[in-house]
């Protein structure tokens, strides 16, 4: 039987990113200066296990059946975004002035991985779109080769739905200098450019 600093240990090391070395450290650090917010931690911690789920409408994270964001009478219906994580709908609502509703996929398709379409909900998007309210899905999965089938996917869907799929646009970062740019990023942005207005 381990020890409660070994098992300590050990359930930090649960977080991404986080090896023995650095579980260790957090580990010392809450019994050496932290106890009460280790306490604080645990406790809301414990707590959030038990009663953050998922909305059943976007399958964000909600403390209710149906999420803040879905239930909002002032947020555009007609315009859904689809997304492969919480945190990539958090990164759109900070940054942008995006006032649609979402989906989550939390993940993205591979096959390899045995991760279909059923796996990241896409039946419950298709329900979704039967609804006829969407006239725009707006497609905000990461460009990596999985992120890409899986938009090629959604965009078939938006259309035998009557919704008109877009893509966000990828290429050359702001601030960015041309020849630091990867190969592919450019290959990209450049096969992608758009009229200028």
């Amino acid at each position: 039987m381990s020890s409660l600093l070994e098992q300590l240990i050990e359930a930090f090391r649960i977080l991404p990113g986080v090896g023995q070395k650095t579980a260790q450290r957090m580990a010392y650090h809450v019994l050496e200066r932290e106890r009460e917010g280790g306490r604080r931690l645990a406790s809301v911690l414990s707590e959030a296990v038990e009663r953050v789920g998922h909305c059943a409408r976007c399958r964000d994270f909600s403390e209710t059946e149906v999420c803040a964001t879905c239930a909002s009478a002032v947020r555009d219906a007609h315009q859904l975004c689809v997304v492969e994580s919480a945190a990539d709908r958090l990164a759109i609502e900070q940054a942008t002035g995006y006032r649609g509703l979402y989906f989550v996929l939390q993940g993205r398709l591979s096959p390899l991985d045995g991760i279909g379409p059923r796996e990241i909900g896409l039946d419950r998007l298709s329900d979704r779109l039967q609804e006829g309210q969407v006239q725009e899905l707006i497609i905000a999965t990461n460009p990596t080769v999985e992120g890409e089938a899986t938009a090629h996917y959604l965009a078939q869907l938006s259309r035998q739905h009557g919704a008109r799929p877009s893509r966000l646009a990828h290429g050359v970062p702001l601030g960015g200098e041309l020849e630091y740019v990867d190969r592919g990023t450019l290959s990209h942005a450049f096969g992608s450019r758009s009229e200028m207005v």
